[in-house]
């Protein structure tokens, strides 16, 4: 009885009467159509053309699509013409000025030139026949891409990318010229990979600005840039750059099959291209390198690696990558081989830091406090004394405060990231000891965590470190140097097993397999970099002669 009458208080009743009616399922309508190729070729009657456009732009609605019609006369016959562009993607003076003035204003010398003689064999009459498309492409129009096309979902693709499409009257191909215009980035400092020795050029979000600027660093016409697209809706460009006659067919078509065959809606930023090619989808650690640095994405270029560049993103992606790619700096190449073997050696010991500091000092301060000596024992339990909180709450509290604090300067603008990392970094911390929240020496460490996760080069790397740091924390405060031994154990097992391309994520640690012939965490000097790396297998893996500096034999 109380059953039914606390189902009849809650029961859910649909309500029969709507404002505004929706189909059950539009899956069965619109995708299968909008999967659908667009095979439609030109028609003959311009009325055909213009209405199909305006049906595929829905330009009842839109806005920035315009049509400009007008009539060409040609031997004292007028056609009918109209050109259609995205207002905002293209360059109206480039339009104006090489499109319709040379259209408005032709050339009757260059009209005689593509007028042929032709006669009747039956009636020996000659007449002359005008041919207006080949008149257009080749002699009217002075801009420097005009190309000829008949298939709308060609035409449409070209007017996405900035081109005016010329339709004409009984002219079964329709002209795409390039008028390209929309504004873009201008090359700045790179933002997120900065150098005191090197180039200081970074990527953009146009990829034909980024591609050429790759051509730009390695002058050499085996460079191949293959473009595809990805994406049924957004279309986007993707270029696969790598150096014919260097580096390895099977990592090139590997590359190739795996962005040609993503079935997606949208493809936006290089990140997301990430996670779609990477082997291990839901490993948290890279598999690839992002870079905004055309400088160090050439230099992988030379060594045999693939460079993949996206549209509407300044970073690229290179591939294969190893642990040592990601402890490495472009400025390494440009210091003496001392200088970037010490600083190598300071990345390894930071990558350590940030990852088990938190959680050694919890274990050492709760299982093996008898390793520490004796005056600074004391200071850290007299420091803790007045603390109210077990250690992981208050180790746990200041890893998350100083998370926020990064992830709020990041997000604040420029004018106020300072600010709030003197607020948090000063201001929190010394409120939070004096009132007894957390010791004094726990600011330290956290702090010191925190600077050495900055001091690691590759941003995705820092993100994993960043998160793995609390499993060690509880491992550490649960179980001690066991704890953190055994996660450190199964952390490299997973790792070990972790493939980039097909080349192990360890290497050339694990396996250990020609370990003089691949590049280490020890950087060589200029002159002994005789080899590149035997696990990329290139097809040329000299990179210089045994002797290279050819003056000082020479002077001998």
């Amino acid at each position: 009885m109380i059953k039914e009458l606390f189902n009849k208080m809650f029961e859910y009743k649909e309500n029969q009467t709507y404002s505004f009616i929706l189909p059950e399922s539009s899956n069965n309508i619109s995708e299968n159509q909008f999967n659908k190729k667009d095979s439609t070729t030109v028609f003959s009657k311009i009325e055909e053309n213009k209405k199909y456009l305006q049906i595929k732009y829905n330009m009842l609605i839109n806005s920035d699509i315009k049509i400009r019609e007008f009539n060409l006369t040609f031997k004292a016959k007028t056609y009918p013409a109209f050109l259609i562009y995205i207002d905002g993607m293209v360059n109206d003076e480039s339009i104006n000025n090489y499109v319709l003035k040379p259209l408005f204003l032709r050339n009757n010398i260059k009209m005689q030139e593509n007028t042929k003689k032709f006669q009747n064999k039956t009636t020996k009459k000659i007449y002359y026949k005008f041919d207006v498309e080949n008149y257009l492409h080749s002699s009217l129009i002075p801009q420097n891409t005009v190309l000829k096309e008949n298939n709308f979902s060609k035409i449409v693709s070209y007017i996405n990318s900035g081109f005016c499409v010329l339709f004409i009257e009984s002219i079964k191909n329709a002209l795409c010229i390039e008028a390209k215009g929309f504004k873009g980035r201008n090359v700045d400092k790179p933002v997120t990979e900065s150098v005191v020795k090197g180039a200081h050029e970074g990527f953009v979000e146009n990829i034909r600005t980024n591609t050429s600027m790759l051509r730009k660093i390695i002058n050499t016409e085996k460079l191949i840039i293959e473009e595809t697209e990805v994406g049924v809706l957004s279309k986007t460009k993707v270029a696969i750059c790598y150096i014919k006659d260097l580096t390895n067919d099977d990592l090139v078509s590997e590359c190739k099959y795996r962005i040609n065959n993503l079935k997606l809606d949208y493809l936006i930023s290089s990140g997301q291209l990430e996670q779609f090619i990477k082997d291990n989808a839901k490993g948290p650690f890279p598999q690839t390198i992002s870079t905004e640095r055309p400088d160090k994405a050439s230099n992988y270029l030379l060594l045999g690696r693939i460079v993949v560049l996206i549209n509407s993103s300044p970073f690229a992606i290179i591939l294969p990558a190893t642990l040592v790619d990601f402890l490495s700096s472009p400025e390494d190449f440009n210091l003496d081989y001392n200088y970037a073997n010490f600083l190598r050696f300071l990345r390894f010991i930071a990558l350590f830091c940030a990852l088990l500091t938190p959680g050694i000092y919890i274990a050492i301060t709760t299982y093996h406090f008898e390793i520490i000596p004796s005056e600074l024992l004391f200071t850290i339990i007299a420091a803790r004394e007045a603390i109210p909180f077990p250690i992981l709450f208050e180790i746990i509290t200041m890893e998350i405060s100083f998370e926020l604090i990064q992830e709020a300067s990041i997000r604040v603008p420029s004018s106020f990231s300072t600010t709030v990392g003197i607020i948090g970094a000063l201001i929190l911390g010394d409120a939070a000891v004096s009132a007894n929240i957390v010791s004094p020496i726990l600011i330290i460490i956290v702090a010191f965590t925190g600077i050495s996760a900055f001091a690691i080069p590759d941003n995705s790397l820092r993100f994993a470190i960043r998160m793995f740091r609390f499993m060690y924390t509880i491992l550490g405060y649960f179980a001690g140097f066991l704890g953190i031994a055994l996660g450190f154990f199964i952390h490299l097992l997973t790792l070990s097993s972790q493939y980039s391309f097909g080349v192990p994520f360890f290497t050339p640690y694990m396996p250990f397999d020609n370990f003089t012939k691949n590049e280490s965490l020890y950087i060589n000097p200029v002159w002994k970099r005789e080899k590149r790396n035997k696990f990329l297998n290139t097809k040329k893996p000299n990179i210089e002669p045994h002797i290279s500096m050819t003056w000082r034999k020479d002077q001998k």
